[in-house]
Formats: C-alpha cells, sequence, structure tokens
C-alpha cells in the first residue's frame, strides 16, 4: 500500500494538470482494500476514487483523500462456447483487451485503446466503434468504503446505459472496485458498420480481417483522430454524443441534411457531438491556453501550462454555442473536480 501525504496527481491525471491531493492512497490487493477501507472515516473525506486519470479534470487542489487501484492479476475460466476473464480492477484496459485478442478471445476488439483501468471501465460503461464494455461484464466485485464488506455485483444490478452506471449515481464513493470479470467468445464475430472501420480496412487492403487486424484498425483510426497526451495534455472525449427525440432531430434533419446521426430507438437518435462542435466553428480554435483539437472537434486539449480552469472555460464556452445554435445540451463524459 501506498499512502502519501500532500501528493502532486499531475501524474495521474491526462490532462497534466498540476494539482494536489491532502491525502493519496493506493491499493494493491483485496484484502487490503478491505481492511483499509473498513476503517475510513468522516475525517478522511471528501473522497476522490480515480484510475488512470484518462476521464479526469481537476480544477482545483483536491482537499481530501483519492483512492486508486493497484490490484493486478487476470483468470481465465473455459465456459464453453466462451471464455470467463477475471481481471484486477488496477489493469490497464487496453492491456487486456490485447491479451484478449492474442488469446483468441472476442468481442472487446472495437474497445482497442481506450484509455484508462479495468476498474474505471465498469464506472463508465466505456465505448467506441458500435460495441460498450456493458455487453462483456459479467460481475463486478467490489469493498464497501467504511465497512470493508465485499460485494458481488452482476451486470443487472448495475443498470448500465450510454456512458452511465449505478457507480455515477446512487453507488458514487460507496464502493471501491477491486476486479471486474468480463465474458469473451471463442468464435470472432467482426462489427466492422460503424464510423470509417471498413474504410480504414479497405486501405489496409483487408475485406475478411482477423481479430488482430481488426484491433489494429482500430487502433490506427484512433491515433489517426486523438492527440497524443505526452504531447498535448487531454482526456480523450470530453463529451458524450447528445440522444435527442424524434421531434427534435427531424427539425435538425431540415435544417441540416447532412447531419449524421445514428438510430438508438424508434422515438432517439443520437447526434455526434463532435460534429455540433465544429458547426461552431470550435475546431482547432483556442480559448487562452486550452484548444478544441484540430483533428476531432470532441477532443479539448491543453495547449501548455492550461490549468484545470482553463479548461473549464473552454468547456462551458463549446456548450453555450452548441445550444445557441442547434437548442441541443451536451454534457461532458470527463469527471469535473
Amino acid at each position: 500500500m501506498r499512502d502519501i501525504l500532500n501528493y502532486s496527481l499531475k501524474g495521474h491525471n491526462t490532462f497534466g494538470i498540476d494539482a494536489q491531493c491532502r491525502r493519496y492512497v493506493e491499493l494493491e490487493t483485496a484484502a487490503e482494500a478491505a481492511s483499509f477501507l473498513c476503517h475510513f472515516a468522516p475525517g478522511d473525506e471528501p473522497l476522490l476514487l480515480i484510475g488512470g486519470g484518462s476521464n479526469l479534470l481537476l480544477t482545483s487542489d483536491f482537499p481530501g483523500t483519492v483512492l486508486r487501484s493497484g490490484i493486478k492479476g487476470l483468470h481465465a475460466v473455459d465456459d464453453g462456447d466462451g471464455v470467463l476473464l477475471r481481471c484486477g480492477s488496477g489493469e490497464v484496459w487496453d492491456d487486456v483487451v490485447a491479451y484478449c485478442v492474442e488469446h483468441g478471445w472476442h468481442g472487446a476488439e472495437n474497445l482497442s485503446l481506450i484509455p484508462g483501468d479495468v476498474g474505471a471501465s465498469a464506472v463508465q460503461n466505456i465505448g467506441a466503434y458500435g460495441a460498450e464494455v456493458k455487453d462483456l461484464i459479467v460481475y463486478v466485485e467490489a469493498i464497501e468504503i467504511g465497512t470493508g464488506r465485499c460485494v458481488k455485483w452482476y451486470n443487472a444490478d448495475c443498470e448500465y446505459a450510454y456512458r452511465d452506471s449505478r457507480f455515477k449515481h446512487d453507488w458514487h464513493n460507496r464502493y471501491f472496485i477491486t476486479a471486474v470479470t468480463y465474458r469473451l467468445e471463442k468464435a470472432f464475430t467482426p462489427r466492422l458498420d460503424y464510423g470509417n472501420i471498413r474504410q480504414k480496412l479497405s486501405e489496409m487492403g483487408i475485406v475478411h480481417p482477423t481479430a488482430s487486424q481488426l484491433r489494429q484498425a482500430i487502433i490506427d483510426i484512433r491515433n489517426e483522430k486523438l492527440p497524443d497526451v505526452k504531447v498535448e495534455g487531454n482526456a480523450g472525449s470530453f463529451f458524450v454524443n447528445p440522444v435527442v427525440g424524434r421531434a427534435k432531430y427531424l427539425e435538425l434533419c431540415d435544417l441540416y441534411p447532412g447531419m449524421p446521426h445514428y438510430a438508438v430507438d424508434a422515438d432517439h437518435e443520437k447526434i455526434p457531438a463532435g460534429w455540433l462542435i465544429e458547426q461552431c466553428g470550435w475546431k482547432g480554435k483556442t480559448l487562452g491556453r486550452a484548444g478544441v483539437h484540430d483533428r476531432q472537434a470532441l477532443v479539448l486539449v491543453n495547449k501548455g501550462g492550461a490549468s484545470g480552469q482553463d479548461i473549464l472555460r473552454l468547456c462551458q464556452a463549446v456548450k453555450e454555442d452548441v445550444w445557441r445554435r442547434f437548442g441541443v445540451e451536451i454534457h461532458t463524459e470527463v469527471n469535473i473536480i
């Protein structure tokens, strides 16, 4: 266990914001987590649970305790047509995807290169290119904060929705995730119809991709669209794609016939937030030391020396412009502290 006072979180957020916390605790086993968390008291609050910091914007120093999982380990059990893979919550998500592809376990390929840890995948219901991790999760193991009680939540218990779960609502700061078990398939059924996956495969000269080739295509697409956090600090997609009702969708279609959209159900359509932001002229623009990425308007970047408040001001300006032009409210995917 690491237990450090007055600790800099600069290395724990991909925006590269140099904010401090009063206390930083990293727990390396479930038993250690249970022992520590049963004694967690009001004096240790406020509490912030973090993973790899790829979905985090720190706007000031944090006056309480930051908890992070360092729990590692992968354990697979054959499940007939598939495999149950139990992963420590501190494992890097993309390392897990690579491990699955290497072993011929399928279903996570479209989620390649999404930053962050395993524990965060279960909180956020990460998704990309037509796939969501909720479709892989079997159950989540956690420790109740304040009692040290071990719990297991099955997929249905977590009430997963688009980039959402109970861990972001009534379970917020109540549970420390220690492991997530996913079910992968032995048979490979590629999902190629979202975004420009087929186009990228065509550029690679591939018609019928293997799982490894599909993973590489996804990685190439993401690298072409998203900035390197070592060059420009960012948290990937800063905003969630808004879902609008049928009437609003038809209204916008009349005004913008070429507007991209994806059907959610008979009554709702999803509109890319990046497209809305780009139409407002923000793509590639800056506001002080913060900016909108020049290749993907969904991404806000630290142009060098930006504070969390600088990024937040840009976020608010972008949201206001989108609302003013389209009458659509866009929400942040990033956790703003």
